[in-house]
């Protein structure tokens, strides 16, 4: 193997949020890679790596500029939020790896949102859920609306990642309209933004408030299934436990 490569799910974005096991990847490469709101967060906890950064919507070009670096002999971390398998790029990576046989990629889990924002909130995933994200750019607005409606009809609670920007200001609310449909506006519901960040903040209201909440894309969100409910405060989906 010429080089090796880390696939690194960095956690929300606080050091304190990292696994032990990403850290150690990150403190062992030579160069890390990765978007620059990323890169950025990274840096300030390692500044003395090299770093190489493209903005969003070229998650390909970073690909092949870590697999480059690894040509050369050197250890390479692709950095990603949250877990690197889940919306990250170590899927890309395996695809693009596949011209680029002599380099080893190793895939470094991380904490997502789901996890972190659900233990702010408090326990809103004990039970079966889906993770769904609406964000458009490489899965059509049909098939994600699909999505939601099966999960509703499931009885999932869901957790939505990308619920909103600048260019998809109503499609929190038109989500919240699919959902209502099958379960009415009173649906526990949690919102989290910042997670792990200068920032952050959570609350917790019923869907038809969720409806009308300004997201943007450093909020997840929270949608409770027909048993969760609040106590003591925080969003709790009970497993079922007798008590």
């Amino acid at each position: 193997m010429r080089g090796q490569i880390f696939v690194v799910g960095m956690g929300p974005g606080s050091q304190f949020q990292m696994t032990a096991e990403a850290r150690q990847a990150l403190e062992n490469s030579d160069v890390i890679v990765g978007y620059t709101v990323y890169a950025d967060l990274i840096r300030k906890i390692l500044p003395e790596k090299e770093f190489l950064t493209t903005p969003m919507r070229q998650e390909t070009e970073r690909c092949r500029m870590a697999f480059e670096e690894a040509k050369k002999g050197r250890t390479v971390s692709m950095v990603c939020s949250g877990d690197a398998g889940v919306y990250g790029m170590s899927g890309l990576m395996l695809e693009v790896g596949e011209d680029y046989p002599d380099c080893q990629v190793t895939i470094i889990s991380g904490v997502t949102a789901a996890l972190s924002g659900g233990a702010l909130l408090g326990a809103p995933l004990t039970h079966d859920f889906a993770v769904i994200s609406l964000s458009d750019l490489l899965t059509p607005w049909e098939k994600i609306e699909r999505r939601l409606q099966c999960a509703a009809a499931g009885d999932f609670a869901i957790c939505i990642y990308n619920p909103s920007s600048k260019k998809r200001a109503d499609y929190l609310q038109r989500a919240c309209n699919i959902i209502m449909a099958e379960t009415g506006g009173e649906r526990i519901c949690g919102v989290v933004r910042q997670i792990g960040r200068e920032g952050e903040e959570v609350q917790i209201m019923t869907l038809s408030e969720l409806r009308e909440y300004q997201a943007d894309m450093f909020t997840t969100v929270f949608i409770g299934n027909s048993e969760t409910r609040i106590i003591g405060g925080r969003m709790v989906t009970p497993r079922g436990y007798r008590l």
